[in-house]
């Protein structure tokens, strides 16, 4: 919230500050969309998206939104600094973005186990036409517990039956608020869920990273189940809370390839039984230097005959260009690819002063993604250049 925050330093009286950021934030962003916004859905065939009316070929080409640049996760912000988000958003269009992927906090939306929140389905709504008026889609995802203060005391508490019960009013919540909106691309269940091993475990959550909690397990023991029982049921659970409210909007896992990270073994949450009510998969890779190929292999583990979207992406463990060529190289069998935006512009990731290596490596990664957003959207990223 660039221009924002000259006037904080100027004003004392808030209702001033909020109108002025308004003001700002909508002469200087293109709020417009070119055109309604189409109900995006599954080919006939189910080898890609297609526009519904239409029936064109839809191409995913977007950002995760999950925190800003100092960490905080979007659902902590979104209600006191609304403007940025506008702002965020004005600048996630001019990437050439058609998909924003935003991370909801369970233990923002419940206030019990069989609650939810009014202000935060409020400001879903908000949300939700901030993106119909851009012509962005929304990659809802949700059950988020990567602020461990955030997380409920009773939450912790449940035992496994109820804590799928609460887990289905936060699904039938955001069901109800987005149902009619052209503007839900999907709705991920569970950022990179887990099942249990041979042994029970003790901690809900796993896969620290920065202070945040991004793996969750669906169930801390087996009993007598296999996995993919374990992971069928809990799908299921998920997909009837949502199908109580809404019937068209598709549905998936993002979820670790552990196929690639492991070099070998099944997809758990794409099998013919635990697959069968998502809609497309939606995998994370982040290849790693010089070993383009053998993300490529892993990816192809994933190719069960639905629509592929790679969920997230990002030059963490190869150059920019690697991950370009993984783009183009998947693209015979993915359908879409969503990187990260974290607020920043590039303008102002390359003038910090000093600057870091992640602001350069992201600044010039934005600048590619930029570039060629155009010909990924329009299928024209070949294999070969």
């Amino acid at each position: 919230m660039r221009y924002i925050v000259v006037l904080q330093q100027h004003m004392r009286v808030e209702s001033i500050l909020r109108m002025l950021a308004w003001i700002i934030s909508f002469v200087l962003l293109p709020i417009a969309s070119a055109e309604p916004l189409d109900h995006i859905r599954v080919s006939d065939d189910k080898t890609h998206f297609v526009h519904s009316e239409s029936a064109e070929r839809f191409i995913v080409w977007g950002v995760n939104y999950d925190h800003d640049h100092a960490g905080r996760l979007l659902d902590e912000y979104w209600i006191d600094e609304w403007p940025t988000v506008v702002e965020d958003f004005g600048e996630i269009k001019a990437l050439g973005a058609n998909c924003v992927r935003i991370h909801l906090q369970l233990g923002m939306f419940l206030d019990a186990p069989d609650t939810p929140n009014v202000a935060a389905l409020a400001q879903l709504e908000k949300l939700i036409q901030l993106a119909e008026d851009l012509g962005l889609y929304l990659d809802v995802t949700g059950l988020a517990c990567y602020h461990k203060k955030n997380i409920p005391a009773w939450y912790d508490k449940l035992n496994e039956q109820d804590r799928w019960k609460a887990q289905a009013v936060f699904w039938e919540a955001i069901a109800r608020t987005c149902k009619d909106s052209p503007a839900i691309f999907c709705y991920d269940l569970m950022n990179e869920p887990i099942l249990p091993g041979k042994e029970p475990e003790s901690d809900w959550l796993a896969g620290e990273l920065g202070g945040k909690f991004f793996v969750q397990r669906l169930a801390l023991e087996l009993k007598d189940r296999t996995r993919e029982q374990v992971a069928e049921a809990w799908v299921n659970t998920m997909v009837d809370a949502i199908r109580k409210h809404d019937e068209r909007h598709m549905v998936t896992v993002g979820i670790i390839p552990w196929v690639f990270v492991f070099g070998g073994g099944k997809p758990d949450f794409y099998g013919p039984s635990v697959g069968q009510r998502l809609d497309f998969v939606a995998v994370h890779f982040y290849p790693k230097k010089g070993e383009v190929d053998k993300a490529l292999t892993a990816l192809k583990a994933y190719d069960v005959g639905k629509p592929i979207v790679i969920e997230e992406m990002f030059p963490l463990s190869c150059g920019e260009d690697e991950l370009i060529e993984f783009v183009r190289k998947s693209s015979d069998i993915t359908d879409g690819w969503i990187s990260f935006y974290w607020g920043p512009p590039v303008e102002q990731l390359r003038a910090a002063k000093p600057q870091t290596l992640a602001e350069a490596i992201t600044a010039s990664w934005l600048d590619k993604f930029q570039q060629i957003s155009n010909d990924v959207k329009a299928g024209q990223l070949l294999e070969t250049e």
